[in-house]
């Protein structure tokens, strides 16, 4: 049955909410001020499907790529660009003053830059024998077959052929797969995951496309099938190797954005310890003026870091250990010897380590958070503690998502 209803506002996941005498119903790809027809989403009370615009928004905006509102990657390209700022900077406003804060927010930095420089493509027979390669479709398991990007980075031109050649071969396995293809300074790097064992002529067709489409590397959950090249990339003076499947800021630019925020704010500190540090991003171009101390419980990440260090002049010292900081934080005692401390988080946020930082007399604090909602968490835990928020800064590096990113800086 269809329904009528007239949109209010924005939710935090890019949904456009109706309020009804049922309380809210969301409506994907819906603007503020619409009125839509809409059918109800099969198990789902308060949601709804988007069928037809009966009165269309004046913010509303031609989306750049063919694939919006099926596939599930963008939520925004349809609203125009200063309305989804002001959308996207309240996000990080709105999660704060939930926490009971209320600092002065920056305005938002822009990082999309040239575009994402990795992203994962799933292949998955759909009809029979046919394998199809591309991105789910929202809050579904289905797939949409994708023949182009206009969100990837130039670097990614080719990944997309890559990764359907990936699919066709290893189709016969009729095994979902995903495959992480990653822009390196080497050329893309590719760790398919997924597959289960394969036959030996399964690993020599793999080979093939790797030396075909000049990749750097090919991995197959992590175990590498062919090398042309290095896969490295440049973090400030240093050439970190990246480890398959590795974690890396979807955007150059967004990379570039957060290094340089939590530059500015460790200021002259001398010993600085990066907590959830990766590969480095942060730890490399901090070692070159301060003493670093790097944790993170990624084992592969540590050793390309220690690595990249090894290979490096002029760096100041930099001891890299593999410690699960959600289980064991750095505790109060051992954050005494540090100036600043940094913090980088996964999307869960890092609850145990801020009330470590909150009983610790460190001076200084630089959080870096990718959800904007445990980072007000976090934050709260801080500000409980001693802290004060001295600066926060939102960052847009995934354009046209919900995804939000954020560098603080707290001062005792």
């Amino acid at each position: 049955m269809t329904e009528r209803l007239t949109i209010a506002h924005i939710a935090h996941r890019g949904d456009g909410v109706a309020e009804t005498p049922d309380g809210p119903v969301y409506v994907p790809y819906s603007l503020p001020g619409e009125i839509v027809d809409t059918e109800r989403v099969p198990g789902h009370p308060d949601r709804r499907h988007l069928l037809h615009i009966a009165t269309a928004s004046p913010e509303r905006i031609a989306p750049i790529c063919p694939h919006f509102g099926v596939c599930g990657g963008c939520a925004m390209q349809h609203w125009q660009t200063e309305r989804y700022r002001e959308w996207k900077s309240g996000l990080l406003d709105g999660a704060l003053k939930q926490a009971g804060l209320e600092p002065p927010v920056d305005a938002l930095i822009d990082a999309h830059g040239e575009g994402r420089r990795r992203a994962t493509f799933h292949a998955r027979h759909t009809h029979g024998d046919v394998v199809e390669v591309g991105f789910s479709t929202l809050r579904a398991r289905q797939l949409v077959a994708i023949d182009r990007c206009p969100i990837l980075a130039p670097g990614m031109d080719r990944a997309l052929k890559a990764a359907w050649a990936i699919g066709e071969t290893l189709g016969e396995t009729r095994k979902p797969l995903d495959i992480q293809i990653t822009v390196t300074e080497g050329g893309l790097d590719v760790d398919v995951r997924g597959s289960g064992e394969l036959k030996v002529t399964h690993s020599a067709a793999l080979a093939r496309i790797g030396r075909q489409t000049g990749l750097a590397r090919l991995t197959r959950h992590g175990e590498l099938i062919v090398q042309n090249a290095p896969p490295t990339l440049t973090m400030g003076r240093a050439r970190v190797p990246l480890p398959p499947g590795g974690f890396l800021q979807a955007t150059a630019a967004g990379e570039a954005a957060h290094a340089e925020l939590v530059l500015a704010h460790a200021g002259a500190a001398k010993t600085v310890a990066d907590l959830f540090c990766g590969v480095g991003p942060f730890a490399l171009r901090l070692a070159e003026r301060a003493r670093v101390a790097a944790f993170d419980q990624d084992q592969a990440a540590i050793a390309a870091l220690k690595q990249a260090v090894n290979a490096t002049a002029g760096l100041k010292p930099v001891e890299a250990t593999a410690r699960d900081l959600f289980r064991r934080p750095l505790v109060a005692q051992e954050l005494t010897k540090f100036d600043a401390v940094v913090f980088d988080p996964p999307r869960q946020g890092a609850q145990a380590q801020a009330a470590e930082l909150a009983r610790s007399k460190v001076p200084l604090v630089v959080a870096v958070s990718c959800n904007a909602a445990t980072f007000a968490r976090d934050a709260k835990i801080l500000v409980d503690g001693g802290y004060r928020i001295a600066k926060v800064t939102p960052v847009d590096q995934f354009r046209y998502s919900p995804h939000v990113e954020i560098v603080a800086k707290f001062e005792r």
